[in-house]
């Protein structure tokens, strides 16, 4: 199978995590059996809470809005084409066109006791009411000279909330076309209404920019607002049956339950799922558990999510200068707040002490710290005094890394200074270099596991390696081109480098020479991150292709592309998950790792390559498909193969017998003693009925024979003189010079039957000195070939216990034995070499930590 047919041979997309809503209104069903409610929002192409079970085709142009009605489902495309199905045939039960210029179809709902009733609003201000069963045009509302954004049956029957562009809400009697009352919305356009049903008379009502009106019906008036409910549009808003909860969804990915607990308040936020409103710029495994990531997003949040369930989600809140200030005028007021932050390092060790993450601010001098514990930003701004705040200065935070222990913090600069600060204190404990560790600004920079040394690279195209307490320089390495950033793996001691002409470099940090070199994205590289072993390197670029090398062969093993480039990966401590984030997305993706769970065959892939692209993971686990059941099928094939019966002419090839077939070959004598009975066998009194068979390794049944009168009784000298299969075959081999035959049939029997057959080639047993030289050919053939040669010295081992002496006393024996030794001596002379070079390459590997 080619591996571009399945796109990637070691991840599958797995699910999503991060995302809860987009810029469609959520849909509220109550479960009668559960007794709860349930809220549906859409992400891509998922529901959440339900799964999708059937499929309606049909329209030509994009559904944008949906209507469940009964048995009936009513959905309106661009196009302006009202199409309502039957839900479980599927088909199309009618179809409305309208013209798009006269009456552009902007919302639609059912009237509550109308019976077959559908009123739709339009986008020139008209309304319509249809009866869907006849097909007919009942009543056309003129309107009010402003498009209808939303229409929301109230709790009295026959009247109609209508939410217009202008941001005036109507409340309507549809059976007397009477207006009732009138309200205006100072912020735009109606985006959603929804009313109270637990007795208290009140409308809430959604605008483009995140502010909830919360109007009074009894005494026509605003009560309260609820400002920046939402960051983007409000798109959906309900509330619960004769419940004071109001539940709200909008564009920046969060779904919010409001509680109204005071009389005449505004809405207490109750519960929340919140993801991040603007794609992440980095993403990291917080512990090494791998059941959490960091994430800090361009929306200036620093979030974790969790892989196993959203209740262990947190958010650590906006990056601010004051935090007390923040707390008071909130995160849109913040005059003092922190932009998004670019890149975070994180350490669990002392957590639970002070805080474990320091992060880096687009633009930003002062890096700061945060406590995953508290779920907050933290005690220390970072910021060295060499520049005396003076924050007009072009100079900002560019790397971080903390210690393993969590006490030290190493910080980066774009000016080439490296500062070290204690992450308990926040006190400045040094720097590197005398003046500037780089000429140019630092890309990267890393501590080791042990704190013995820390490695930086410069736009100054230098790598430099120091001694972390002392601060002194140990070692400078010239890099081919300017590096992009540098990933240490601290177990393995690599150092991975992207460099700016979109290669990798990988540096042995204990050897300090470059091992490994990568090419073959092309694009900027956005990140790296190395499997828990340090096996692999998973690199992303700008090229939408995520990139899997192998370190110890130095080769691309897995490629595949995705719609929109990676810009950021992190594989999980215990290599069960690889995450992504990319480009304009807002989740998190996480692709699971075969190769923990099947048996995954990995080649290098060829220069000329071509990844294909695959989808990324919804966030529902996608189910089995026949697609994929025949990649699995593909895989398999893959996976099978028949090894020669030589692999190489230079290597030594074994037998595979059990080792109870030639092993025991010189003990036979001692076994045979061990296991002699220590009395003669008894006769059972009543012998059951068998067949006899004859002795042997395949069991076959004996011939019956009539015993002639004239055999002697004493010895049975035709069988003496009989000779076997194994001697003839070896009469035979000194014609031909073929001991395939021979050789073959001595590894069918077993150890006493091979003795037997040994023993009889001396011309004591009947055999003769032409045969014994027979076989000692047979075993120089074997050697030669370097095919079994386990049973070769078995074999001659045997041979030579039982004849040693008459060899000896016959030239023509010890000619031929003489040439045997000479092979012998041979093969295990190369035996020996190879065996050398491998033991001094496993000893090279061992020390050199590769």
């Amino acid at each position: 199978m080619s591996v571009g047919k399945k796109g990637s041979a070691i991840f599958s997309g797995f699910r999503a995590l991060g995302l809860y809503s987009n810029h469609l209104a959520h849909v509220l069903r109550f479960h009668k059996k559960h007794r709860e409610f349930y809220v549906l929002t859409a992400v891509g192409q998922c529901f959440h809470t339900y799964n999708v079970v059937h499929t309606y085709t049909g329209h030509q142009g994009d559904v944008h809005l949906l209507l469940p009605f009964g048995d009936h489902l009513i959905s309106v495309d661009k196009d302006n084409v009202v199409i309502i199905w039957d839900v479980e045939s599927e088909d199309t039960y009618l179809q409305i066109s309208y013209d798009k210029a006269s009456f552009e179809v902007s919302a639609l709902m059912h009237p509550s006791t109308y019976l077959n009733k559908i009123l739709f609003g339009s986008s020139q201000g008209s309304l319509q009411l249809w009866n869907i069963k006849s097909n007919k045009l009942l009543f056309t509302f003129p309107g009010w000279a402003s498009a209808v954004t939303v229409l929301q049956q109230t709790p009295a029957v026959d009247v109609v909330g209508v939410g217009l562009a202008s941001g005036q809400i109507i409340i309507h009697n549809i059976r007397c076309n009477e207006t009732l009352m009138k309200f205006q919305q100072d912020w735009g356009p109606v985006t959603a209404l929804s009313f109270r049903t637990d007795g208290h008379p009140i409308m809430a009502s959604g605008s483009p920019i995140g502010h909830i009106g919360l109007w009074d019906l009894e005494e026509k008036k605003l009560v309260s607002q609820m400002r920046d409910a939402h960051t983007t549009a409000i798109a959906g808003l309900t509330f619960l049956q004769n419940e004071p909860l109001l539940i709200t969804n909008g564009a920046d990915n969060a779904i919010r339950v409001w509680i109204f607990d005071v009389a005449g308040g505004d809405g207490r936020l109750l519960r929340h799922r919140t993801g991040h409103s603007a794609p992440p710029t980095k993403i990291k495994h917080n512990d090494q558990s791998g059941l959490n990531i960091l994430s800090a997003g361009q929306d200036g949040t620093l979030q974790s999510f969790s892989t196993v369930h959203e209740r262990f989600n947190k958010s650590l809140g906006h990056g601010t200068l004051n935090k007390t200030r923040a707390k008071k005028k909130g995160v849109t007021h913040d005059t003092a707040k922190l932009p998004a932050i670019t890149t975070f390092a994180s350490e669990t060790a002392r957590q639970s002490d002070w805080d474990g993450i320091i992060a880096c601010h687009r633009g930003f001098l002062v890096t700061t710290t945060w406590s995953y514990q508290k779920g907050s930003i933290g005690a220390h701004k970072l910021e060295p005094e060499r520049f005396n705040k003076n924050r007009s200065l072009n100079v900002h935070a560019t790397a971080v890394d903390i210690t393993s222990c969590g006490n030290f913090a190493v910080i980066a600069l774009s000016s080439g200074h490296i500062d070290v600060y204690n992450m308990q204190s926040g006190f400045h404990r040094g720097h590197y270099g005398k003046d500037k560790a780089h000429a140019g600004p630092v890309r990267g920079v890393s501590v080791d596991a042990l704190n013995q040394l820390t490695v930086s690279v410069g736009a100054d195209r230098l790598l430099k390696i120091w001694r972390f307490k002392s601060k002194e320089l140990l070692h400078t390495h010239s890099l081919p081109a300017a590096p992009a950033s540098s990933l240490l793996h601290r177990d393995s001691g690599m150092l991975a480098i992207a460099l700016d002409d979109f290669t990798i470099q990988i540096l042995d940090m204990e050897t300090r020479r470059a091992v490994r070199r990568f090419s073959g994205h092309r694009g900027q590289i956005n990140d790296m991150t190395f499997s828990p072993d340090g096996r692999w390197l998973i690199t992303a670029s700008m090229d939408c292709a995520i990139r899997t090398w192998d370190l110890p062969s130095g080769s691309l093993v897995d490629c595949f592309l995705v719609d929109a480039a990676a810009v950021s990966l992190s594989m999980s401590p215990t290599g069960n998950f690889l995450a992504s984030s990319h480009v304009d997305g807002l989740g998190i993706y996480l692709w699971s790792n075969n190769t923990l769970c099947s048996m995954v065959s990995l080649r290098p892939l060829s220069a000329d390559y071509e990844p294909t692209v695959i989808m990324l993971p919804g966030t529902c686990p996608s189910k089995d498909t026949e697609e994929e059941e025949v990649l699995d099928a593909d895989s398999s094939e893959m996976l099978e193969y028949i090894s020669p019966a030589q692999l190489d002419e230079h290597l030594v090839t074994l037998s595979l017998l059990p080792d109870s077939r030639w092993k025991n070959l010189l003990h036979l004598d001692i076994i045979k003693k061990k296991n002699k009975p220590k009395a003669p066998p008894k006769l059972p009194k009543a012998a059951p009925f068998f067949i006899p068979t004859i002795p042997g390794l395949v069991p076959q049944f004996a011939l019956p024979t009539t015993p002639s009168e004239d055999q002697s009784k004493v010895v049975n000298l035709g069988v003496l003189a009989q000779k076997s299969t194994f001697y003839l075959q070896l009469e035979n081999a000194l014609d031909n010079n073929s001991y395939e035959e021979p050789v073959k049939l001595l590894r069918e029997l077993g150890p006493s039957a091979i003795e037997t057959e040994l023993r009889a080639l001396s011309p004591d047993m009947g055999g003769e000195v032409r045969v014994m030289q027979s076989f000692l050919k047979m075993i120089s053939s074997i050697l030669q070939s370097k095919r079994d040669f386990d049973l070769a010295q078995a074999y001659l081992a045997l041979f030579l216990k039982l004849h040693l002496r008459f060899i000896a006393d016959q030239p023509e024996l010890m000619e031929e034995a003489e040439s045997v030794s000479a092979h012998l001596e041979e093969t295990w002379m190369s035996m020996q070499t190879l065996l050398n070079q491998n033991i001094c390459l496993l000893s090279y590997i061992k020390s050199a930590l590769l």
